[in-house]
């Protein structure tokens, strides 16, 4: 019964793990590009597998291999969560950028006048191409006569779709890394036991994944009504959210990396967190 409440307690701290800053930091990051609900929850989903399979990984090794990880190598899976953090702040500002652009352009295309075709600067996302529309459905770029521009845009949808998932898994893998010797070595320290640890671990990471679900529900909310009722406003939250993680990420990486004890210092010191 003791080991079956611990195992329950997994599940319900992978949960409160979901919550730690850096990781609100990161999938609110991601989710300000998201317009729906389902989606962002789909992201969360995605984070937290990412960052199970790590920690099920790293934890295996420390569990059962009894593998001990130097100072160095775990400050740099610290320190990589800082460098990510502050890519994820570039990505969306400049892909505010482009955004900004794909709203605001609109350029007349000459000898146009059969179709009454004008330019037109088309997102989907962070993916922005050009194709001619008309003022009528059949003069429209993406029409099955224009082969070309249909296929692009096919194949620029599907990148996108794909991109919406590798980017959070990517990122719960790092945040994963970070994590996950603090946490196999607490475990290992109360569970003396292998599978009933791993089953820990496991269950923690369950719990991880519920968890960032229901906190992409909740960071959705603001960015999904904005984008429909207050786009202007939604625009400044998609760039407060790319500036929290691009200075949070700074503030990471100097910690981690050039603090006293620091990765980059003569004396590194690392304790599991």
């Amino acid at each position: 019964m003791n080991i079956v409440s611990f195992l329950l307690l997994g599940f319900i701290l992978g949960m409160r793990h979901a919550t730690d800053a850096d990781h609100v930091v990161a999938i609110a990051t991601i989710v300000s590009r998201e317009r729906g609900v389902a989606g962002s929850v789909l992201i969360g989903a995605a984070w937290g597998v990412g960052h199970t399979a790590t920690v099920m990984a790293v934890g295996a090794a420390i569990i059962v291999f009894g593998v001990v990880i130097p100072p160095q190598i775990g400050l740099s899976m610290e320190f990589a969560v800082g460098i990510m953090l502050v890519l994820l702040g570039v990505l969306t500002l400049t892909g505010m950028g482009r955004a900004v652009g794909a709203a605001h352009a609109h350029a007349s295309v000459p000898g146009g006048r059969a179709l009454d075709l004008h330019d037109h600067l088309h997102a989907h996302g962070d993916y922005v191409h050009r194709h001619p529309q008309g003022r009528v459905p059949l003069a429209h770029g993406h029409a099955g006569e224009h082969v070309a521009l249909a296929r692009l845009d096919r194949y620029g949808r599907g990148w996108i779709a794909f991109h919406g998932w590798l980017r959070p898994f990517a990122v719960g893998i790092v945040h994963g890394l970070a994590g996950s010797a603090a946490v196999a070595l607490m475990v290992l320290s109360v569970i003396p036991e292998p599978i009933a640890a791993l089953g820990y671990l496991l269950l923690f990471g369950l719990g991880t994944i519920v968890g960032m679900m229901l906190i992409t529900l909740i960071l959705s909310a603001p960015f999904t009504f904005t984008a429909v009722n207050l786009p202007k406003f939604n625009w400044w939250l998609r760039v407060a959210s790319g500036l929290v993680s691009f200075v949070f990420g700074l503030v990471l990486i100097y910690g981690i990396g050039f603090a006293q004890g620091g990765l980059f210092t003569d004396a590194p010191t690392w304790e599991p967190r």
